[in-house]
This record gives structure tokens, sequence and C-alpha cells, in this order.
């Protein structure tokens, strides 16, 4: 039997349970001041120390990260080995197809297709698959779901063959709840134990998740963000998560929640705080007596919005809160003491104070100033007072588009539009839905809320906010008010125990009678899954040229996230969505506005139905009961019948459907050879797209709702699909005949190629035609005319979409240059040999005078090309001038190089798995 790995001599015992690598034995030997770095750094050292020697991983790696340099972090990237992976469907669908695609390519060159297989732990929560077909009724879950099986059978299908081809690889079911919720409450084990060379090892838990806020588990003390699915792919494959030395902000929080705020409001005040602080790539990690004053479940809030404020993580060490939230949730003593005698042995247990630990930089926040906020309409960094809320509307009502407003004139700014629409009153009554005044439904306006969702594990994974909204429920159906009917609210808690302990305290009859129902476990309305809107609603929008809104308790406003008729929309906590739900309009303060009268005829404001602190911590003390989450989480296999009826092909290679629509094998390793290509120059590039800033993935990679008209609704009907069987890009990402000609193809992206039409078009050049996006492209494949993409700030915000890397790729673009990225979109595109260059500071399309006739060469790449390198742009002018400007080339590690040189991830990590 081979021995255990120990290069620096610092494996120790601990007690009866096992052996670990000694972080203070590391310091003690004098390899670096190990104690003093910050804990998320010390949980990465830790990897980076056990694993040396394997996986390209060397002694200087590990020295280099134990001495840390806060003021000035190494330029090395740090090669991370995680514990385990998470994924989410619309992920995760798509990354088993590039699975089943790499074991073709295997068995095609005569090899073992079982080569391919995970190396650690993989987990696959179906969580994004379930919509708001139906709201407002007592028998919206039911009807939701079968629509979700009746949508997604052949993903669950092919869901269900992975599960039984590989070993590693397991699947929750659906309707169990959100990934990063299910994460917290049930996957997560904190300290991992795994037998190593005959030794049973500790060591901390960690992850990369294919969803960008993975991160909500650093509130449990966890290390672990959100990465694409290709790096993922890489990552289960053996393959090092390589990411450069990071800087890392410690956030000093003191004092305490006032009367009245939520943790949702400390989580927004911390999200535009940090934004404007630029963490973007850099870790955030928070101390001090008020971090530790703070729930798990407020920390997990905070730590969930990181890609918000555009961190890696938002990282809390764990201490007795931690422990204190194990064992509600239902893990045992046992496990509980491990944990904590690991942690302790390592130095790494409880929450540092003011001084003890040397950060890039520190920041004070003082909890106790924040107010009630809401963020929105378009970003969720953009934090309003709630007090504010009314004077901003109207502000943002009518300032021009170019200013980030919705340039609506005064003349039109009452407009309003009768919804011509009656309801079954009776049918919906006996369904159990919300009671309406009259059949007629009413009119609606600019600001008018359409869509009041409490969704999102953001916020259902806090008890706290969740039982403040049933409690302005109660305290609003006592007094009488009533939610209008235009409001389509929801309830889609992350968790199936969010459900029994609304019932436990009694609050799930107040919601309900309101319209906020249960629609599903899973992400609903935060990630587009809204469903439709009545379409008389739809068409009174159109007809009044209405700017409505969406309140929702999630984490993210993107325009046309929520809902394509939707312009504005606004996060809140669940409380406050009920509240906004009961107003009907943003148009409101909520100080001094009334909700609604009385049964006697008097006015109800906000604060009569807002419950006090201690109304809601008793309602945690009688509602919350570990054994609810044993119960739930005790046989995942008996929860939802529906999928155990799911048949599945079996055997290690997957059977492709032709027909299919939902499952195609992918073109990635077409004609796949093990000589890696080269770097050179690109000449002849011609624009496809000049954007502005913030672009997000929403804007590139197909999301929500497949339109009839679009390339891809085209491609559906002449496939034999008929347009209520559409279902969302989400749900199709494992066809890259559907994905490809979805990307860029948003109803709100804004090519300036394109003449004003918004949309996914733009010009072809040199014909001067505007044309879909997907069109245009292969027109130019055609041709052989490679594309370049011209972007502004944060180019790339927003979720971790693979695909929209993947299919900017598939459409040609070679190469995409913008004044800054978004981490987790930089690092995808590079995974799919697409190369990412930034301008110079002072430098834009815009500067430029950039207009879409020109072609462009890059010169300077070659070969021999270095992290930190540049590269001319020459741009060719439809005059005949030239002009050249250097660039930034970001491929920022040598790691990334070699991905972009084999061109792109999958490609480059099969090759080192056969080469071995």
């Amino acid at each position: 039997m081979s021995e255990l790995a120990d290069p620096f001599n610092v494996v120790k015992e601990l007690a009866d349970k096992g052996v670990y690598y000694s972080l203070p034995e590391l310091e003690k030997s004098g390899v670096g001041p190990v104690s003093s770095l910050p804990v998320s750094i010390r949980i990465v050292l830790e990897s980076v120390l056990r694993n040396c020697g394997s996986a390209g991983i060397t002694d200087a790696d590990v020295k280099r990260l134990a001495n840390w340099n806060a003021e000035s972090p190494a330029p090395e990237e740090v090669p991370f080995v995680v514990s385990r992976i998470v994924l989410q469907d619309f992920t995760g669908v798509p990354l088993l197809v590039d699975l089943a695609a790499m074991r073709d390519a295997v068995a095609e060159l005569n090899e073992d297709a079982g080569l391919i297989e995970p190396l650690v732990p993989v987990d696959l929560v179906v969580d994004h698959s379930v919509q708001v077909d139906r709201a407002g009724t007592a028998s919206s879950f039911v009807a939701n779901l079968e629509r979700e099986f009746e949508r997604n059978i052949e993903r669950y299908e092919f869901l269900k063959w992975g599960q039984q081809a590989f070993e590693t690889f397991s699947v929750v079911p659906p309707a169990v709840g959100i990934v990063h919720q299910v994460n917290l409450e049930y996957l997560a084990r904190v300290v991992f134990q795994k037998e190593i060379a005959g030794k049973n090892v500790l060591y901390p838990d960690s992850l990369v998740g294919t969803d960008s806020h993975t991160t909500m588990i650093n509130g449990l003390g966890i290390v672990g963000w959100g990465v694409g699915g290709i790096e993922a792919e890489a990552g289960m494959l053996g393959q090092p998560i390589a990411f450069q030395t990071p800087e890392v902000i410690g956030v000093n929080l003191t004092g305490a929640l006032k009367e009245g705020v939520t943790a949702t409001d400390l989580t927004l005040r911390i999200t535009e705080m940090l934004r404007a602080e630029k963490v973007v790539g850099k870790f955030v990690e928070f101390y001090g007596e008020g971090a530790e004053a703070l729930t798990l479940a407020d920390r997990a809030t905070i730590a969930n919005m990181a890609p918000e404020y555009g961190a890696t993580m938002g990282f809390f060490p764990i201490d007795d809160k931690s422990l204190e939230y194990l064992r509600a949730t239902g893990r045992t003593e046992e496990q509980i003491a491990t944990v904590k005698e690991y942690l302790e042995a390592q130095g790494l247990y409880g929450m540092p104070k003011a001084g003890e630990i040397k950060y890039t930089k520190s920041i004070d926040l003082d909890i106790s100033t924040i107010v009630p906020s809401v963020a929105g309409p378009k970003r969720p960094q953009d934090r309003i007072d709630l007090d504010n809320l009314k004077s901003a509307w109207n502000t943002m009502l009518h300032a021009p588009l170019a200013e980030g407003g919705y340039g609506v004139t005064s003349e039109n700014a009452t407009r309003s539009a009768k919804v011509d629409s009656t309801k079954d009153v009776e049918r919906w009554r006996d369904d159990g839905g919300a009671l309406v005044a009259t059949e007629t439904l009413p009119e609606i306006s600019h600001g008018s809320v359409l869509i009041a969702a409490i969704t999102s594990c953001t916020n259902t994974s806090n008890p706290s906010v969740m039982l403040a909204a049933g409690l302005v429920a109660k305290k609003a159906v006592e007094k009488g008010l009533t939610v209008d009917p235009t409001v389509k609210c929801s309830l889609g808690p992350g968790s199936r125990v969010v459900t029994d302990y609304l019932n436990e305290t009694g609050l799930s009859e107040y919601l309900d009678q309101l319209g906020f129902n249960l629609v599903g476990y899973g992400c609903t309305t935060c990630i587009g899954n809204s469903g439709p809107l009545d379409q008389s609603v739809e068409e009174a929008i159109v007809e009044g040229e209405l700017v409505t809104a969406s309140v929702l308790s999630g984490n993210r406003n993107f325009e046309a996230r929520v809902h394509g008729s939707i312009k504005a929309n606004f996060l809140m906590s669940p409380p406050l969505v009920v509240a906004f739900a009961l107003a009907g309009t943003v148009n409101f303060d909520m100080d001094n506005d009334p909700l609604g009268n009385d049964k006697d005829g008097n006015p109800v404001y906000l604060k009569d139905i807002w419950p006090s602190h201690e109304e809601i911590q008793a309602n945690i003390l009688k509602g919350l009961k570990p054994e609810m989450f044993r119960q739930k989480y005790a046989d995942l296999n008996s929860a939802s019948p529906q999928w155990n009826d799911v048949q599945s092909s079996t055997g290690a290679v997957y059977g492709w459907n032709e027909k299919s629509t939902y499952i195609q094998r992918p073109p990635f390793f077409e004609n796949f050879g093990m000589e890696p290509g080269t770097i050179e120059s690109f000449s002849g590039l011609r624009p496809m797209a000049l954007l502005g800033a913030s672009v997000t993935t929403d804007h590139i990679s197909p999301a929500g709702a497949i339109k009839p008209d679009s390339p891809a609704g085209k491609y559906l009907m002449d496939n034999g699909v008929e347009i209520r069987e559409f279902n969302s890009y989400g749900s199709r990402r494992g066809n890259d005949r559907v994905m490809t000609r979805g990307t860029f193809a948003n109803v709100r992206i804004r090519n300036e190629m394109a003449e004003g039409k918004e949309g996914g078009y733009t010009k072809l050049q040199p014909d001067g035609e505007i044309m879909a996006i997907y069109d245009a492209a292969m027109e130019y494949k055609k041709r052989g005319e490679g594309l370049i993409v011209f972007g502004g700030v944060d180019y790339g915000m927003g979720s971790s979409r693979d695909w929209a890397a993947k299919g900017t790729a598939l459409l040609g673009v070679k190469a995409v240059v913008s004044k800054s990225f978004e981490r987790i979109h930089r690092s995808n595109l590079i995974g799919m040999g697409v190369l990412p260059l930034c301008f110079k500071e002072g430098t834009d399309k815009d500067t430029l005078g950039l207009d879409g006739t020109e072609t462009f060469d890059l010169l300077g790449l070659s070969e021999d090309i270095k992290p930190g390198a540049e590269a001319t742009l020459v741009i060719k002018r439809a005059d005949g001038s030239t002009e050249e400007v250097t660039l930034d080339v970001r491929l920022d590690t040598q790691v990334e190089i070699e991905y972009y040189r084999n061109g792109g991830i999958l490609t480059y990590v099969l090759r080192q798995l056969l080469d071995k």
C-alpha cells in the first residue's frame, strides 16, 4: 500500500477520528505566517498542501500561498482541488451532454469510455425547470409540477441515464428545493472524511458550482463559488480550479439591526457598498462582533449575493452560530463534534476579531445604520431607501433612456389601460384562489405591480423574513386588505421545510388568501420562470405603452429577466413583496400612503401590519424543528413519485436520438485529435456587435421564453414542435442547435450596429442588411470570415451561463474586446477558445468611433505568449484609413494560455486524460 503523501511532514492524528494536514504544523516548520492569513485563504491553502505532488501542484505553490501578501498578492495562479461539485439542471444537463460526448470521442478512439468519470462527488439538483404556469390557486403546485414533467421528460430521461452511467454522479429530483438551499440544509458536510492510502483523512468541505450563487454556502464557512459548466467539467475530471491569487477584502461588521429592518435590507446595502468598492475577482471575508451576532441564515443571505457585489466569495468563518445551524437542520451530534474538533485543531474555528487578521483592505459597516430598502429597477446594486422609492420611481420614469431611465414624457405619465377581461370567479374560488372584489379587472398604469413573487434561495432560506412575510399577510387579511387581481402572486420556496414551518405557525393560510399559494420548490421568477401573464394584461401593457413592475425577493433584476413585458423589477424582502402586492404599485410611499382600508373604513399603513422582531422570533421558536429537516431529506428517492416513474436508457455510452429537440450530441469534439492548435494573429475580422456597458450573460446567453419568429423558434417549428411546447431556452441547453440560434437574441439587447432596432439583430457587412445575429453569423461562416464583438464595462456580468460562451464560439466569434469583464464569463470565453481582450484606460469603441463598417486585425498573438501580454488591434475603416490601438490580452494565467491553445478547456482535459 502506498504511503500518504506528506512532503512538508505536517500530517497529524485527530484523536480517534483519523489524520489531517496540519496548518499550525506548517507554520511551526517555518513555511509561512499561516495563522495570520484570512480564514478563506487558509482553507484554500489546506487543499494545495494536501494535494501537493499531484494534479500538477508543487512545493512552490504551497510556499507561495502560505506567504500570501495582503498588499500585493502573488501574480501566479492558485491550483485549487475542490472536495465536491454541485450543479443545477439548467447548467448541469449541458455539462452531462458534454461528458456523454467526451465518452463518444474516447470510444471512437477505441479507448475505454469509462475513462470519463468524475473524480469527486457531483450532486445535481433539479430546480430550474419549474415554471409558474399557474398561480394563486390551491392546485398551482400540482399543476405546475405536472406541466414541468410534461415539458422536460426528455431531459429527465437523460439525467436518469447519467445517474446510472457515472458512479459519482447523483441527482436530487424535482420539487425538493433550490440547489443552494439544499446545499446548506443537506449536502454540505463542512468537514470531509476520505480513505487515502489506508488512512482516514479529514479535510475541509469545498466546492464549485455551475451557478453564480453557489457562494451562499460561504455563509456556513465553506469555500466555494460559481464557475461555468465547462470549468466544472474540468474540475470533476481531476483538473485543479486555477484562479489568480486574490486580494481579500475584510468587512468588519459592528452593531445590530434596528427594529423593522431585515437581513435583506442589510444584504442590499452590502451589495451597493461592495460593488462601489470594485471587489470583482476578490475574496470578501466578514468578521467582527456584528458578523458574530448574525444568524447563519442572515450570513447565507449576504453570501448568496456575492455575484451581485462582484466578489468571488462572501465568506463567514465557522463559529458557534454555524454549529447551531447544523444542529437545527438535523445533522448528527457526532458530525457536529467532528466539525468542531477538526476546525479547532486547524485554528480555523471562531469569528475573527478586528485586528487579528491582515486583509488587503478593511471596510467598516455599522449594521445599526441599515434602513429598509429595495434595489432596482434594472440592477441589484442600485439600492433605494424605501422611503425614497416613490420619488425615485418618478425620476426614473421620466429620465432619458440614455441615462438609464424610461423616457416617459410628462404628457404620458398618467397613461393607463383597462384590462379587458373577466375571471370565472366561482371556478377561481372553488379552486382555492384569492378572492376578487369584481369580475372585471381594473386599469393598470405606469408602476403597476403585475408580478409579486416570494422566490429565490436568497431569501426563502431565511426563516426570519419568510415568517415576517407570513405575519404581514396575517395582519393584512385580519384587517380586510386584499390584493388587486391583476397582480400575479406566487410563493416558490427553496425547501419543503419552509412549507412545514409556515404550516406549523399557521401562516400559510393567510399567504394563500392573498394569492401567495405554493407554486413549486425551485427557482421560479428570479430566473425568468415567472410564467405567462394573463393575455389581457399583456395587451393592456402594449396598448398603454406602460412601464410596469415586478417585485421579488430574488437576487437578479436585469432587463427582460423576470418577464419580457415588464420593464421595471425591484428586489426586496419577502414581507415587502407582500406589502407591494397589497399596494399594487411601486409609485407608492410606504410611510404616508395607505395600503387600503380596514373593515371599519380606517386607512391601513405598512406600520400597522409590520411584525416586530419579538413576534418573528416567537414564530421561529414555534415553527422550526430539526426533525423537519431529517424527515424531508431522509429518503430523497421517495420525494418525487413522478421522478421514480421516469424511464431511461442504460449503459456507459448514451444513445443519442436524432429527433430530440432537447438533447443533441454537441459539435465540440468533432474531428478531435491529440495535437493541440496554435496561437496566432487574426485578420479580416468582421464586427458582429457593438454593445454598451453592463451587458449581462442574460443578454448574451439564451434565456427565458423562445419567440416563434426568432431563429430558435423557427428551428423548433421546422422540427414539428408546437409553440405551446417551446418551453424555455434554459430547458433546451442540451441542444446546441437551439442555443446557438438564441445567443445574443435577448429582446432587450441593444446592438449599435442595428440602427436602433432592439433585440438580437446586426447589420450584415458590407451588404448593409439588418438581420438576426444568427443568420448573419451563418452567412459570415459561409464566407470564411471570423467575427469580433465589442463591449463596455462589466461585460458578461450576471449568472454563470456557460452558453453565453459556448454560443459565442459556435457563432464564429474569435475575440471579444471590452473595457472590463466579469470573472466567470471571461473564464468561460477562454474555456471555449474565444480570446478576451481589454481596451487600455481612456480608449473604447466610442472614442475610436467604431460603427460596424470596419474590419479588424489582431496582431502580436503567437505561441510564446505570456500572461499579461498585449496585442495590437488594427482598425481598417470603410474609407480606406487605418488606426492601431494596443489591447491587453486577458489570458491571465499559464493554464488559461494552455486552454486557449487547445481550443478550450474540454479538448485540453480530454487530451490530458488520453495522454495518461
